[in-house]
């Protein structure tokens, strides 16, 4: 069922509370890379040129949520935009929340924009999710009224609600949810932005509908984190190509000498009973880019697959790449999401550089290309090769459980069409 977008409501003379993710990289108080604003900007003009005025919201780091931290603040986020929309943009109070906020609200006339400072700031933001403050998800009186005032605070700004911040749709928290259920209650609309709908469209054909072969590629350091991811695409993949760290505890699992390099033991088992099941689906190394010391070490190519006792493995080696390559180079559907080694040092970023430049060509040749998010997403924009993929993911987290099938509750509380 398709999830309704601000493309399908009437917004003229509305509020609309909008949750954007403007968690972006900041130095002496600038922003420095503000793509994932200007991601954002097709669904603030629909919003402000359909006669709307427009209250955001989004976090920025990881502060306490004690209250504000000058160095978490989303004034240069909101100064950028600004710019951007060629128009002023008002930052909300530091305590996110209360009378000075409700007022800016208020008096809000359509074509005025409202940034709200760092959600983060506030406790009520986070405290539904689980972790170590919260390991068995069990809140406090305290904490729920706390939950709850903030979500009701958040509601009451707008007449619709917004969701454009795909990379937190995995995340359950009072502004991503909350907000939501408290507008449906008000009787207002609850859609998607665009940004989010791009994300939802091609995450969903890419593994509901793919052309073939469809090929998945994955990478980065721990296989714990995607095993679930794995064992989804083995149903829908014809192949799935692994690198990158997580590539050695596989290999250990088929009685592989690794040496040094990162290891899951823990996961050794499981990986050999997903391998027995997954016939020739899963495509492993067949060598490695290897250093005696991290920091310091010269890099070395294994002849063949083994890693002598005393060395680590850091990129994929160049038969691997060929490999790698090739198989990338016959797919008419590509998901990728890891990179292939430690790709921010020079000497081990030969193998991530090579599968990201397959994966260009064969978009190039038509086929369909999404890139998962995270260090993925990274890796593509260093190489300057965004704009050759089909589509690159604002979401990691969030892309992976897409893959996986999980419920995203942040997208499933909204309208459906």
């Amino acid at each position: 069922m398709a999830t309704k977008t601000i493309a399908d409501i009437d917004v003229a003379g509305k509020k609309v509370l909008m949750r954007v993710d403007f968690n972006v990289p900041l130095d002496g108080g600038k922003v420095t890379d503000d793509k994932r604003i200007v991601a954002a900007l097709p669904s603030i003009m629909h919003v402000l040129d359909g006669g709307a005025s427009l209250v955001l919201m989004s976090h920025l780091g990881r502060p306490k949520g004690e209250g504000f931290e000058k160095k978490f603040s989303l004034k240069p986020a909101a100064d950028r935009l600004a710019e951007l929309l060629d128009r002023p943009v008002t930052l909300g109070p530091p305590e996110v929340v209360g009378p000075g906020t409700e007022k800016l609200v208020a008096d809000l006339k359509p074509g005025n924009v409202v940034l709200l400072e760092n959600l983060r700031f506030h406790p009520g933001e986070t405290m539904p999710e689980k972790g170590k403050k919260n390991p068995d998800g069990q809140l406090t009186f305290d904490q729920r009224r706390t939950m709850y005032e903030f979500v009701q605070a958040l509601g009451q700004m707008g007449d619709v609600y917004v969701n454009d911040a795909f990379g937190t749709c995995h995340r359950k928290h009072a502004s991503m949810y909350g907000a939501a259920k408290a507008i449906h209650a008000a009787g207002g609309p609850a859609v998607a932005g665009f940004l989010v709908e791009k994300e939802i469209k091609y995450l969903h054909d890419a593994v509901s509908d793919p052309a073939r072969p469809f090929v998945a590629i994955l990478g980065g350091v721990k296989v714990s984190d995607k095993i679930k991811v794995i064992s989804t695409l083995l149903e829908k993949v014809d192949r799935i190509v692994i690198g990158g760290a997580m590539a050695y505890t596989l290999l250990k699992s088929q009685g592989v000498a690794v040496g040094k390099s990162l290891v899951e033991e823990d996961q050794i088992g499981t990986m050999k009973e997903l391998l027995a099941g997954a016939g020739d689906k899963v495509v492993l190394p067949d060598d490695n880019i290897v250093t005696d010391d991290f920091d310091t070490g010269k890099p070395q190519t294994t002849d063949g697959l083994g890693i002598a006792d005393d060395l680590q493995g850091m990129d994929i080696g160049p038969e691997t790449i060929k490999k790698f390559s090739e198989i990338v180079a016959g797919a008419k559907t590509i998901v990728w999401n890891g990179p292939m080694g430690v790709f921010e040092k020079p000497d081990y970023a030969a193998g991530t550089r090579a599968i990201a430049e397959a994966v260009a060509a064969a978009t190039n040749d038509g086929a369909v290309s999404v890139i998962g998010g995270g260090d993925s997403a990274a890796a593509v924009a260093q190489l300057g090769l965004e704009e050759r993929m089909t589509h690159v993911s604002t979401g990691g987290g969030a892309s992976l459980m897409y893959l996986e099938g999980k419920p995203m509750p942040a997208i499933d509380v909204l309208d459906h069409k």
